[in-house]
Order: C-alpha cells, then structure tokens, then sequence
C-alpha cells in the first residue's frame, strides 16, 4: 500500500522523538561517576545533584589530589556520608566505607534526607570537613543553622568508626549563599578552596586556619565553570571514541568516557 503523506511526516516526527535526548540519557563517563542529562541540567539554576558533586570529588582527586601522592586526604562519596548518617552502628559498613587508619582529613557532603529509600531526596547541601589528626570537624553550611543536627550526628558516628571522640565545631563565618539553590555549589566550591588552597599548601605540622570568614563565593561563577569542565571532558571523549572507532565513524549510544 502506498503511504500517504502524513504517514511519512508521522513516521518522520515519531523518529526525531526517539532519537531526542531523554533526562535520563548518560551525558558522560568519567572515571566511576556516570552524569546524565537531569544531572548536568540542575548546574544551570537548579539544586544540585548527587552525581554532580560526586563529578566534582572525582575530579578533585584525579586531576589535583593524585599529584600529591604524600597526601591522606578523603573525599567520601555523598552516597557513602549519607550511609554512615543512617547506619545504626557504623561499625558494621566498614568494609563498605574508605581504610581511615592514615587518613589526616575527610570531607563529607551532608544531605538532610531522612529517607533511605527516597533516591536524589533532600533539600540542602551542606560540607563537613573532618580533621582526623586534630580529631576536631568544622561545618560549613551556607544557609545557617541548616544541616548542624545531621552534620552533628555525622560526626558522631564517624567518632564511633574511629573509635575516638571528634568535636564538632560549626563555623558560623561561613559564606551564605543569596537564594534556595546554592547550597550544592556552595559545597563544591568551598571543597575545592579548603582542599587547594589550605590543606594541601600547608607545610607538615604547619596550623592551618579552616575560617572561610570574608570568602566570597560566586555561585553563577561557580556553575558555569563545573559545566565547562564536564562539556570540555565530553567534548575529549567523543574525539577518543571516534578516534579509537576510527572510519567510518558510526554514532554510539554510550555516553563519551573519560578514563
């Protein structure tokens, strides 16, 4: 039978469709962290994900913290903070959880999801910085008093992991973000300058301040530059794909990786 010629625009319109990007759809591989598009979506105004600052540690630890291979710094996943928040006895996720017996300083992204089964849930960000050798942890939260009662509990449970008491010390001289969204990126970015510009240029047994008091931090800044750094890693998988796949070159459904 002869097609008519809405059922070749139908079957046009139907394609376009599926070929179209799902929120779902992976928008890059980088190394064990796997973004989709909802992901890289929330950077432009959004709250942001956990996948996003799991990017974000990642990439920490790959293109700075690997350069400093006398350094005993944790980046603990938000997946494995939420964890120790919720395990009764912590103990029992050790194996689960990174080897601390040499670790100086973990951070932890603090969420104040309450429940376990609610994936992406909560509705605040907020960043512990745990100094094991000093046994002390400092809060940052952006939106005060925010997440102190998990950051609190946090910390208790690691002081039960370790099996050594931890003070916790809220520093209510944080930078405080101007809107309801900010929280994640305020995390990330003050991660990356505590990381950076403290921990990892003090010289051994030199004390270092943990204040951010006077800190600006510059959210839109911070959003668009966690975006270039994911199109320009994606932008240099899809060369290594096609230059690995070499000619003709055929269009993968897997997502550009970087590893």
């Amino acid at each position: 039978m002869r097609d008519d010629g809405f059922g070749k625009l139908q079957r046009k319109v139907m394609g376009r469709l599926a070929d179209s990007p799902s929120p779902d759809d992976a928008y890059l591989s980088y190394y064990d962290v796997r973004l989709t598009r909802e992901d890289v979506q929330t950077l432009k105004n959004d709250w942001l994900t956990d996948n996003v600052i799991s990017f974000w540690e990642e990439y920490l630890e790959r293109e700075f913290l690997s350069n400093y291979k006398n350094s005993n710094i944790v980046l603990l996943r938000p997946s494995m903070a939420f964890m120790l928040w919720q395990t009764p006895d912590p103990r029992t996720v050790r194996d689960a959880l990174p080897d601390f017996s040499r670790t100086t300083h973990a951070f932890l992204p603090i969420n104040d999801c309450r429940n376990v089964n609610e994936a992406e849930g909560g509705t605040h960000w907020s960043l512990l910085l745990v100094s094991i050798v000093d046994r002390v942890a400092f809060h940052y939260d952006s939106l005060p008093p925010g997440n102190i009662r998990e950051a609190q509990q946090v910390t208790m449970k690691l002081s039960d992991l370790l099996n050594q008491h931890i003070q916790f010390v809220p520093l209510e001289d944080s930078p405080i973000q101007e809107n309801s969204s900010d929280c994640g990126i305020f995390v990330c970015l003050s991660m990356r300058h505590l990381l950076l510009k403290r921990l990892l240029k003090a010289k051994s047994h030199e004390k270092v301040s943990m204040s951010l008091a006077g800190r600006r931090v510059d959210a839109a800044a911070g959003r668009k530059e966690i975006m270039r750094i994911i199109d320009n890693f994606r932008k240099e998988g899809v060369k290594r794909r096609s230059n690995s796949l070499g000619p003709p070159y055929k269009r993968s459904r897997n997502p550009p990786r970087i590893d």
